[in-house]
């Protein structure tokens, strides 16, 4: 994709507009997840009719989607399947006008101990995707990517020239991901965009997160234990971050390119940590928890979004600073403790 690399790209012209989403066909792949359920609650408030991927399971569960209200003016149908099955993806993608993939395995200590399942996840289920676009109609797709993929910050902020490094099995699956799609642009001028959130946080997100799990802990124990302190991070209310898939997606200007999508502000975890207490009220000790540090050279040290890009392109900026996005952050994990096991890891 159009980086600022010199290349060629093919732009194909589209008939109508995006922006107006009522009664559009639309595919959400992993929209369970947390950006997925607060993606799929904008589409459906803007009345398209969206049908969401969730990956099976015997209980029938569809993730957060449980706290999406269909009450608005758009469809929900949800499905479910594996991102892994082309067939299944095939069948999900056909008669879509655009399709918004996040489906993919994005912790990032469960890819030290299972690689295996994150990249066939995350590379074959975009490969899927990918090819059921070019035989389904070729629609619109919006590919996930995540800052992750640029490793420690070279330089800052970070634009979407900064050197892509897997300081992960993770990280490295997305970057693979991230290159099939531009490949499938190059190659055969399929209209994908990727965008790259910095680290969304919000209501929903689950205890896999730093930010839930400091204040799951500092709601209801008296420690707070964390692994590395002084990273340094760019949060982004989730709502920002699913509105800039939604701009990304009415964008022509953005067909063929990789967007930042991040607040451009930057705060240590052990910051929040003193901001969270504040909100609650509370004081407890940090503890360092060893098993929550990444292995030696694998931990990113520093992310800060260079969002020019996305405004320019597809006029976004974030609505929601962090200091009230982290008082609706506290809301929802005070008010939903059966999702926030106080010390356990969430992998």
């Amino acid at each position: 994709m159009n980086e600022g690399k010199s290349g060629t790209h093919i732009r194909v012209r589209r008939s109508g507009s995006a922006s107006n989403w009522s009664r559009r066909k639309v595919v959400v792949t992993g929209a369970g997840g947390f950006i997925g359920s607060h993606l799929v609650s904008l589409l459906l408030s803007e009345g398209a009719d969206v049908t969401a991927f969730v990956r099976y399971n015997s209980r029938g569960e569809k993730g957060l989607l449980r706290y999406v209200p269909v009450d608005g003016p758009g469809t929900l149908s949800v499905v479910a399947g594996d991102i892994r099955d082309g067939r299944a993806v095939r069948e999900l993608v056909r008669g879509a006008e655009t399709v918004f993939h996040l489906a993919a395995l994005i912790g990032i200590p469960y890819s030290y101990a299972n690689p295996t399942d994150v990249v066939t996840t995350n590379v074959l289920g975009t490969l899927n995707v990918l090819n059921a676009a070019l035989d389904e109609g070729r629609p619109r797709v919006i590919h996930t990517s995540t800052s992750e993929a640029y490793g420690t910050a070279q330089y800052v902020p970070i634009d979407e020239l900064h050197p892509l490094v897997g300081q992960s099995p993770y990280s490295a699956s997305k970057i693979g991901a991230d290159k099939l799609a531009e490949s499938y642009y190059r190659s055969f001028g399929l209209e994908v965009t990727t965008v790259r959130p910095f680290n969304a946080y919000g209501p929903r997100q689950s205890a896999r997160g730093v930010i839930p799990t400091i204040i799951s802990q500092a709601l209801s124990g008296d420690a707070i234990r964390l692994g590395a302190t002084d990273t340094r991070r760019d949060f982004t209310f989730v709502e920002d971050t699913a509105r800039g898939f939604l701009l990304a997606a009415q964008s022509e200007a953005a067909i063929g390119d990789v967007v930042n999508v991040g607040s451009g502000t930057e705060i240590t975890v052990g910051a929040v940590v003193d901001e969270v207490c504040r909100i609650v009220g509370r004081e407890p000790v940090v503890e360092l928890d060893e098993k929550r540090l990444r292995p030696s050279g694998s931990e990113v040290e520093r992310l800060l979004c260079d969002r020019r890009k996305a405004k320019g392109l597809m006029g976004w900026a974030p609505a929601v600073g962090f200091a009230e996005g982290l008082r609706r952050t506290v809301d929802w994990v005070a008010t939903h403790p059966d999702m926030y096991p106080t010390y356990a890891y969430a992998v």
